[in-house]
């Protein structure tokens, strides 16, 4: 058939082309009609399935050791620790800043005594705060930016507002100029 090529360069012996095309192929018409089915001498059983072969010989199903389902091991991810820019520490009322103290020798009072939260918990009130405070912290900046985006929109509005006044004002003097000379050649 008639096909055409399209590529960098010309086709070489060499190359290798993927041609797609479709041709009808004809399947071969198979029939083959049972004829003794009704006949009482025989009892008719058509081709046995794989499983009762299996079964007569006492065969296993076969087991691909690639399909088997198999544990999955994950190893547990390390999260590094959150970290709070400066500027906005010094944001920060100081209930919330981080903290970074020496570790003592010596225990203090209030180590000693029973606390209500424990480390952990503590870790996660802090850690909950800081996170709400940048959030916080990145709303007001959005809010901040949207509100400059306003303004900006605002004055470029007023902007071609004020042009498209002074345009038609200029248009409407034309008019009455025109009209006002009519007028005065019709009186004429």
């Amino acid at each position: 058939g008639i096909n055409a090529e399209y590529g960098e360069d010309k086709i070489k012996m060499s190359d290798i082309v993927f041609l797609r095309c479709w041709v009808n192929v004809d399947i071969p018409k198979f029939y083959a009609p049972v004829l003794n089915l009704l006949s009482a001498e025989k009892t008719w059983s058509g081709m046995r399935t794989v499983a009762e072969l299996r079964r007569a010989n006492g065969e296993t199903i076969p087991v691909n050791q690639d399909s088997l389902y198999k544990d999955i091991e994950r190893k547990p991810v390390a999260f590094r620790p959150l970290v709070v820019p400066r500027n906005l520490q010094k944001s920060l009322p100081f209930k919330t800043k981080p903290k970074v103290q020496k570790k003592r020798k010596k225990e203090l009072y209030l180590t000693k005594r029973a606390v209500v939260m424990e480390p952990g918990e503590r870790r996660l009130t802090t850690l909950m705060q800081q996170l709400l405070t940048a959030q916080k912290d990145s709303d007001k900046k959005k809010l901040e930016k949207k509100k400059r985006e306003r303004e900006k929109h605002s004055q470029e509005v007023a902007k071609i507002e004020a042009k498209k006044s002074s345009k038609a004002k200029q248009e409407r003097k034309k008019f009455y100029q025109k009209n006002a000379k009519k007028d005065n050649m019709e009186m004429d």
